[in-house]
């Protein structure tokens, strides 16, 4: 796909939950190849405006009868899809390529990699 133009992102989110493991797990290689990939495609850092976006899906997501996790949880879902929204209001494009559409796909557009063209 990259060869073909698409672009990818690293949500800094993302980057923190794979890190997490495998600093946890002392998984050196993976974290060459994690940072070895930052060089490959964009970073996407946090920032206020993802973090309020994301406190306000929280919020509404619970208000719904959707909460995406446990009222105590940081909830990285919610900051991953505030953080793909915080790109489609700048006017891209965003799909999630993730395992975990249920809770994502109800903020953004959240696919599994089959079913990306």
């Amino acid at each position: 796909m990259l060869n073909r133009g698409e672009e990818f992102s690293l949500p800094e989110i993302v980057d923190y939950e794979l890190r997490r493991e495998l600093l946890r797990a002392k998984k050196s290689q993976g974290l060459k190849r994690l940072d070895e990939l930052k060089q490959i495609i964009a970073y996407l850092p946090l920032n206020t405006e993802v973090i309020l976006l994301a406190a306000q899906f929280w919020a509404n997501a619970r208000n719904q009868g959707k909460p995406t996790a446990n009222n105590q949880s940081l909830d990285g879902d919610v900051i991953l899809a505030a953080q793909a929204k915080y790109e489609e209001l700048k006017g891209y494009s965003v799909v999630i390529v993730t395992t975990n559409t249920k809770h994502l796909s109800f903020f953004v557009d959240a696919r599994k990699w089959q079913e990306i063209d």
